[in-house]
């Protein structure tokens, strides 16, 4: 189906009106076309440095809530704001990046790196300032770089990105009003998109049958699109694997053999301004147990591994709300810093308080804070995982036998967890967030901790609504 290249919802805000592509006039009530910033991040754990790469104003309509331009959800590891001559606010977005997780690798000590990165607002009438905002070490929000954009720039490029026709996987009313999730397919070829438009409609029934989004379905758009491919799959370099997949996915992020990210922003940027999006899960055409999500940016997973279900729904829950791993005894790339900061994400803390909580409201009078689990059990049960689990992958053994190892993890866990006597109740239980000690997680199990086929918790699940209400309109324009 066309998508239309401005959708007749009022946009309520001061930016302005914007021409329609392939329209001789814009009508009063048109809203604007959506602008992007291009830039570059460059530095290591100590120093960052920023660069303007180019302005695109993108072909669609600006898809965001008209109601609710400015965030106070308050998450994220950066925040950005567009700022009128006034200095008022005109929009803002938190997000987070791959720079903001790269910054805590080893690597990022050792040598200077930089990545591609996008902001993406209403076209304002006239020049505005977009500032960029970065969490000190108290967590509060600190600016870090300002630039001045002008939309009438001659060079503001408005050229149309090429790409396949859009696929409607669930149309539920106009992009203003809803959120708007893109199915980006990489590494099928024009004969698998078939194949693609299936994995999306199943994905996408997979989504909406767990709450709070089963509840939520008609605040949402869903989009699919598939660039072809000259070769199916994606780049997995662990196994000496490359591909020139059209949005350049990768196993092997940050050496994590199963995070799958892609690092060609551009590429990723110029396919998806080919519909109206807000949100955007890539759809890896592998069987090997992967994927990835970063806030605000992406979210990854590959298609034909036993368990795409589970981990397309978790990683759009970093994706979409900014959900902190809950799990702790796989390995990651991070490291874990000394000081202990309270974190931003809802489904994780510290402890610094426990009198107050972040999500007291949520727990029982009788609960008691912390709150005890079968800890030492279950890390003794999932080191022997985690040791036949790197065997496979150094083997390189066949696919099926991780799926095997899994499963027969989540059944063990599926006991052990669900016996124990605080099973399903909200509290602070120590391990989480990649942290043995010292941070914790409101429930035992939880999408967010493991593959163990049980719901989100009600904090993940509050923190889902929340932005959710962000961007959907409930009673529309």
């Amino acid at each position: 189906m066309k998508i239309p290249r401005c959708s007749r919802a009022a946009l309520g805000l001061s930016f302005g009106v914007a021409v329609c592509v392939g329209a001789p006039t814009a009508m009063a009530d048109d809203p604007p076309r959506t602008l992007r910033v291009d830039y570059f991040h460059t530095g290591t754990a100590t120093e960052e440095v920023f660069s303007l790469d180019r302005v695109v104003l993108e072909p669609l309509a600006f898809p965001g809530n008209p109601a609710r331009p400015i965030d106070d959800t308050n998450l994220g590891k950066y925040l950005f704001e567009v700022r009128d001559a006034g200095d008022e606010v005109l929009y803002s977005r938190g997000f987070a990046s791959i720079y903001g997780e790269w910054e805590t690798t080893g690597e990022a000590r050792e040598v200077h790196r930089t990545f591609h990165e996008s902001l993406r607002f209403p076209r304002p009438d006239e020049p505005v300032t977009v500032t960029l905002n970065k969490r000190d070490a108290k967590n509060a929000f600190e600016e870090i770089w300002t630039v001045a954009i002008d939309p009438d720039d001659m060079f503001v490029d408005d050229s149309p990105p090429a790409g396949p026709e859009p696929i409607a996987i669930l149309e539920s009313g106009d992009p203003a009003t809803k959120v708007d999730l893109l199915l980006l397919g990489d590494g099928y070829t024009a004969e698998e998109c078939g194949k693609f438009e299936d994995d999306a409609r199943r994905l996408s029934e997979a989504l909406f049958g767990v709450s709070p989004f089963k509840e939520r379905r008609g605040d949402f758009n869903v989009w699919g699109l598939c660039p072809p491919a000259a070769e199916s799959g994606v780049s997995r370099p662990s196994t000496g694997v490359h591909r020139r997949s059209p949005a350049g996915t990768t196993y092997d992020a940050f050496g994590s053999e199963r995070y799958v990210l892609t690092f060609d922003n551009r590429a990723f940027r110029d396919l998806a301004a080919l519909v109206p999006y807000d949100f955007v899960e890539i759809l890896v055409n592998n069987e090997t147990y992967g994927g990835g999500g970063i806030f605000g940016l992406f979210g990854t997973v590959a298609v034909d591994s036993d368990f795409a279900e589970y981990v397309f729904i978790h990683e759009f829950g970093h994706h979409f709300a900014g959900l902190a791993d809950e799990y702790y005894t796989s390995s990651v790339a991070y490291e874990i810093p000394e000081e202990r900061t309270e974190p931003w994400e809802v489904n994780a803390t510290v402890l610094l308080d426990p009198v107050n909580l972040k999500w007291q409201d949520l727990v029982a009078a009788s609960t008691e804070i912390p709150s005890a689990w079968p800890k030492e059990e279950f890390e003794t049960q999932s080191r022997k995982i985690q040791e036949r689990r790197r065997q496979i992958r150094a083997e390189n053994r066949p696919e099926a036998e991780m799926s095997a190892l899994f499963r027969e993890q989540q059944e063990a866990e599926t006991v052990l967890l669900g016996s124990a006597p605080l099973a399903g109740k909200i509290g602070a239980f120590e391990g989480a967030n990649y942290a043995a000690r010292g941070s914790y997680r409101p429930q035992i199990d939880c999408i967010m901790f493991s593959r163990n086929q049980v719901p989100f918790c009600a904090v993940c699940a509050r923190g889902i609504e929340q932005v959710i209400d962000l961007y959907a309109a409930p009673d529309g324009p």
